[in-house]
């Protein structure tokens, strides 16, 4: 009760709570509205200002957040209903000023109140909101009259969010266990098989909570995407190889690509961020991934001919992205900016720049031979816009674009000559939006401006020339430039090596 006393001080205007003491029940949920409401706030913030600092799912799952799924459950349920919820508020006029300031609190008890379990009175905000159940009830009753519609299921889709049924997908990290073991382990909870495309790959059910699981908690297993878990196997690293992770926080990917190298050779893992590299550290140390080294720095400022990276075979190039194609995934079909109708291009535009660059960079390792190229995007202009850029500079180092995963039916948009190599995800087929591509140095690797829809060479060297002739094609869809004789890095930062 101590805890729960101190926590009601900090309340705006906090009475003294009823004498009756708080069941375990009770104070668990009270508990789990407070979290849930910090996290929802974390959440809503970083998408009114698209600087998301994380997931849905990793805000809830953080160290930080005791329990978990009460808090997971509000904070989902929540956003499912948060236009809806908005709206009766102002209909009851109860978000005064002073409860403005504790809105997401607001949201999460109004959310219990309309739909979710019964809720005692222990609470300031719960006592406040419960007193005016009546106007909360009457004002979802004016809503409901002025849609036409008799319940709540029956609004219309700007008020609901649909729930997405993807299968559970987790990967075996085979640096701790082989994947037979872990197929018998899951077995005897769940319905469990192997994935047709990535080996180390397992299904199970939708909708099941393994973040606990003792095999997950032990980094024998990592919940990851089958799209995600495709793109280190499209590089193909072979043990001994030294191969450059470009941009590898949280690190999911670089501890597959240890995984597939058996522990053997080098991995050198750049991230720019410190409190993502030092995730990324995190992720490294629990799989057991000795045979990675983090670098703290900006790609884009290693220097190619340094040393350290003469004899790296191979870079994976999973650059931020608009994360358009993780709705199931991120559940950003959640959030407030996906009811958004138009597409933020000044923002795409941005990252896709950002894209070539990295890409771009990568192509002038001297001893790389394989390159691939991800994002978790669904626009065009991140993703084959980015590769037909890049292809003539491509060819000059001679890297050609290769098939990868050829059994997979979905390939690029026919925006060019050579788009079939590509592999795309579908949002509602696939249940996430992801591209990959593979390029690979071969010794003769022809690009005319025929296969390419055009001689992009020009626009690599003269951005300024090329934008003013394309004007008329930019405004339909924006190309990126490079200007080589500056070699677009940003300033140099010092790089620290995390261990």
């Amino acid at each position: 009760m101590g805890r729960l006393k101190a926590a009601e001080k900090q309340q705006p205007g906090a009475k003294k709570l009823s004498e009756r003491p708080l069941s375990h029940a009770e104070r668990s949920a009270y508990f789990a509205r407070r979290e849930a409401a910090k996290v929802l706030r974390t959440v809503l913030q970083g998408d009114a200002t698209r600087r998301a600092v994380g997931s849905i799912k990793s805000l809830v799952y953080s160290p930080s957040v005791r329990n978990k799924k009460a808090t997971w459950a509000l904070v989902c349920q929540t956003l499912k209903h948060l236009l809806l919820i908005k709206d009766v508020l102002q209909v009851a006029g109860l978000l005064n000023r002073k409860w403005k300031r504790q809105e997401e609190l607001m949201y999460i008890i109004t959310y219990d109140i309309l739909f979710g379990k019964e809720i005692s009175s222990h609470g300031t905000a719960e006592k406040f909101l419960l007193l005016r159940e009546g106007a909360l009830q009457s004002a979802l009753a004016q809503l409901l009259v002025r849609m036409k519609v008799k319940q709540v299921e029956d609004l219309p889709s700007i008020y609901r969010t649909r729930d997405v049924c993807k299968p559970r997908y987790v990967r075996v990290n085979t640096l701790k266990l082989d994947v037979e073991t872990a197929l018998r382990e899951f077995g005897k909870q769940y319905m469990v098989q192997k994935d047709n495309m990535v080996p180390d790959l397992l299904i199970l059910p939708s909708g099941i909570d393994l973040h606990d699981h003792p095999l997950v908690a032990n980094g024998s297993a990592f919940l990851q995407g089958k799209a995600s878990s495709m793109v280190a196997v499209a590089l193909e690293p072979k043990p001994g190889w030294e191969v450059l992770d470009a941009c590898s926080a949280p690190g999911n990917k670089t501890v597959h690509l240890a995984a597939l190298m058996r522990g053997k050779g080098k991995i050198i893992a750049c991230e720019l961020h410190a409190k993502r590299a030092k995730c990324l550290v995190n992720t490294i140390r629990k799989a057991g991934a000795t045979n990675v080294e983090v670098l703290n720095g900006d790609f884009l400022s290693t220097d190619p001919k340094d040393p350290t990276f003469s004899k790296v075979s191979a870079i994976l190039v999973d650059p931020s992205c608009s994360g358009s194609g993780t709705v199931a995934e991120r559940l950003d079909h959640l959030l407030p900016s996906n009811k958004a109708s138009e597409v933020d291009m000044t923002r795409l535009t941005k990252l896709a720049a950002f894209q070539q660059r990295a890409l771009v960079h990568a192509l002038s390792f001297p001893s790389v031979e394989r390159i691939v190229y991800s994002t978790c995007s669904v626009h065009q202009i991140e993703n084959e816009d980015v590769i037909k850029s890049v292809l003539p500079l491509a060819s000059s180092y001679g890297f050609c674009l290769e098939t990868t995963f050829p059994q997979w039916s979905r390939r690029g948009f026919p925006v060019f000559h050579g788009s079939h190599h590509l592999l795309r995800m579908d949002p509602v087929e696939d249940q996430e939006g992801f591209f990959i591509a593979l390029l690979v140095r071969k010794k003769s690797c022809p690009v005319t401006a025929s296969s390419t829809g055009g001689d992009n060479s020009c626009a690599l060297r003269h951005p300024c020339k090329h934008n003013r002739a394309q004007k008329k094609q930019k405004l339909r869809r924006p190309l990126l430039s490079l200007k080589m004789s500056k070699m677009w890095l940003r300033p140099c930062r010092k790089f620290r090596t995390l261990k």
